[in-house]
C-alpha cells in the first residue's frame, strides 16, 4: 500500500494552483492562518507547513507580522554578455555612465548605483585569478549595488591590482566612465575575457543587500579581463538574483 501524501502537501498544491491560474495574483495577501484552518479543516501546524513549502519554492513572501503574500514578479533584465563591455559599445555608453546603466536605460528603466571603494587584500580565489600573492598583494575593490527603478537588482564587485590602477578614476567612490573604458583610458586595455557562471543560494549578506525573499537562487557571474599578453587586469563578480535576470550569449558555430 503506497504512502499517503501528507495533508500539508495537498493544501500547498491547491494554493499553488490558485497562484498559477492567477486567482491569487502577485502581491495579493493570502487569507489568515485562522481562515485557512477553517477552509481546509486543518490544524495551525499543517497550514504553516503548507505555507512554508510555498515560501521555500519562492511563490510566497512573508510580510512582517502581516501574513503571507503572493510573490511579485520582476521584469527580467536581459544581459547580452557577448557584447557587454565591448570597446565598440563604450563610446555610446559614455554619456550615460557605464554600460550597465546604458543597457538599463535602453530598456526603458531607470538605473542607479551605490558605489563603495576600498583597498584591501583580495579573497584567495580572486588573488589566484589575478596572479597575485594573497598574503601581501593589495587590490582596489569597487563594490556596487545596482538598482533598477529603485529596486536592488544586482551586486557587482570589481577587483583591480592596486599597483595598476593607483591614481586613476577607478579610485573614486562614484560612477566613472571614459571613452573605450576607464581601464583603457589608463593604458590598460582588456583584449579578451573569461567568464564563469555558477548558481547557488545567496549568503545572508547578499540576501539583505538585495532584499531577496526566501527561496531565491542567484547566478554568480565571474569575468576576468586580460590584456594582449595574457596579464589579468580585473576580476568582476556579479551576483544576479535568478528571478530578475536573463544572461544571453551569441556563440559562433564555426
Amino acid at each position: 500500500m503506497g504512502e499517503q501524501t501528507p495533508r500539508y502537501h495537498r493544501i500547498a498544491d491547491e494554493l499553488r494552483h490558485l497562484i498559477d491560474t492567477g486567482e491569487l495574483s502577485p502581491g495579493q495577501q493570502l487569507p489568515t492562518e485562522h481562515r485557512l484552518m477553517e477552509q481546509y479543516s486543518a490544524s495551525r501546524n499543517t497550514i504553516r507547513l503548507a505555507l512554508r513549502r510555498l515560501t521555500e519554492e519562492g511563490l510566497l513572501v512573508a510580510g512582517q507580522g502581516r501574513g503571507s503574500f503572493v510573490r511579485k514578479s520582476h521584469p527580467a533584465a536581459v544581459w547580452d554578455w557577448s557584447v557587454l563591455e565591448s570597446r565598440s559599445r563604450h563610446s555610446s555608453a559614455q554619456s550615460n555612465g557605464d554600460q550597465w546603466s546604458t543597457v538599463v536605460e535602453e530598456s526603458g528603466s531607470k538605473p542607479r548605483q551605490e558605489v563603495n571603494v576600498s583597498i584591501r587584500r583580495p579573497p584567495a580565489e580572486v588573488a589566484e585569478q589575478l596572479g597575485l600573492d594573497p598574503e601581501s598583494a593589495l587590490t582596489v575593490v569597487r563594490e556596487r549595488i545596482r538598482f533598477v527603478n529603485q529596486e536592488p537588482y544586482a551586486l557587482a564587485d570589481s577587483y583591480f591590482p592596486e599597483e595598476l590602477v593607483r591614481g586613476t578614476p577607478l579610485m573614486l567612490p562614484e560612477d566613472v566612465s571614459a571613452p573605450g573604458g576607464v581601464l583603457a583610458s589608463s593604458g590598460l586595455i582588456q583584449t579578451h575575457y573569461r567568464d564563469e557562471i555558477t548558481v547557488r543560494m545567496p549568503t545572508r549578506t547578499e540576501s539583505e543587500r538585495l532584499a531577496l525573499p526566501a527561496g531565491t537562487p542567484v547566478a554568480v557571474h565571474r569575468r576576468t579581463g586580460y590584456d594582449k599578453d595574457g596579464r589579468p587586469l580585473r576580476v568582476m563578480i556579479s551576483i544576479l538574483p535568478g528571478d530578475r535576470h536573463i544572461i544571453r550569449y551569441d556563440v559562433s558555430a564555426d
